[in-house]
């Protein structure tokens, strides 16, 4: 830094202010400084920095699964805004959602010197007591079920399976079926809960419901099943890539979509227009729940007291081409 200051012609405090961003020094300053500090090959130590501030300008994310679209478009959003924030992550994936693996997680996160901590693990575990979250440390808990003690930002997932459920209804189909993801799922358990309660509420029968691991296999197999139920002329996938296996074994089956049987996913992955019908089906704004996510963290960093909460995103209902009315023969199937 001294020698950048003598290059520059300037003290090493102004030099100080131009590497820590602050606005007090005027342009033709800043840029003879930055001038100098490109040709000396100068770089801020960061390490340094971080004793200095107490800031180590870095994200802890936890995670588990990196196979699911949602996870993963959540992921990119935490990046990108993160970055736009001058912040760095560290990812920490969990293998199995237990107490044990959540756990041994967190310490490995916390060994990382991080400034806060993204949890994104729909999973019912972190509503366990038994899952000790670091004390004093900034936490936002993310597509999963609300801790009282820490902010939650999730997508509307009961807005978004009502939205789906009445689109059928008012399709004129007499029920609809759930495919429903893993029970072990908070989202999963949301959106069936959802599902129940609309179908319910309109006195209409709420049938048994198929049971998915969230992958298009699993919709594909569960597909098989529905396509020898001809009683069955409405179906709702709680995510899309379910709803392609279903959508795959009705083609294969003879069943046509929609005449025969409606379709509707959850999700709105890039590829649901090009599914064939092309997919109606509930978007989820991923950019919207991480950039949440993150200004929300970044406010208990910078000692913005936020408290805790529910932060939910709003889902929209995506209508295309694979629901389609009821069947004037509905009566007779």
């Amino acid at each position: 830094m001294a020698d950048v200051a003598r290059h520059a012609g300037v003290s090493g405090q102004t030099v100080s202010r131009v590497a820590n961003g602050h606005s007090s020094v005027i342009d033709s300053t800043r840029d003879r400084v930055l001038h100098s500090m490109r040709a000396l090959g100068y770089r801020p130590n960061q390490a340094a920095r971080a004793l200095r501030s107490g800031r180590f300008r870095n994200i802890g994310v936890l995670m588990f699964t990196l196979s699911s679209f949602g996870n993963m478009r959540t992921l990119e959003a935490i990046a990108v805004f993160a970055a736009q924030a001058g912040y760095s992550i560290t990812l920490v994936p969990v293998e199995h959602p237990t107490q044990k693996d959540v756990s041994v997680a967190l310490e490995r996160l916390l060994d990382q010197a991080v400034d806060g901590i993204v949890i994104v693990i729909e999973a019912h575990i972190i509503d366990q007591a038994d899952v000790d979250l670091p004390p004093g440390l900034p936490v936002v808990v993310i597509d999963s079920a609300a801790r009282e003690d820490y902010p939650v930002v999730d997508t509307d997932q009961a807005q978004g399976a009502r939205l789906a459920t009445q689109h059928l209804l008012e399709l004129g189909h007499e029920t609809v079926w759930h495919v429903a993801g893993p029970e072990s799922s908070y989202s999963a358990s949301r959106r069936e809960l959802s599902w129940r309660t609309t179908v319910e509420a309109a006195s209409r029968p709420a049938p048994p419901v198929f049971r998915g691991d969230w992958s298009t296999a699993s919709g594909y197999e569960i597909g098989l099943q529905i396509a020898r139920m001809p009683e069955i002329t409405a179906v709702f996938a709680a995510n899309d890539q379910m709803a392609l296996g279903v959508l795959r074994a009705l083609h294969e089956s003879g069943r046509a979509v929609p005449a025969d049987v409606s379709v509707v996913g959850f999700d709105d992955m890039p590829e649901a227009d090009s599914f064939w019908p092309p997919l109606t089906t509930i978007r989820q704004s991923f950019d919207v729940v991480g950039r949440r996510g993150i200004e929300i963290l970044l406010a208990e960093i910078e000692d913005e007291q936020t408290g805790p909460g529910m932060t939910l995103v709003p889902t929209e209902l995506v209508v295309r081409g694979s629901a389609g009315p009821a069947g004037a023969d509905l009566a007779t199937r």
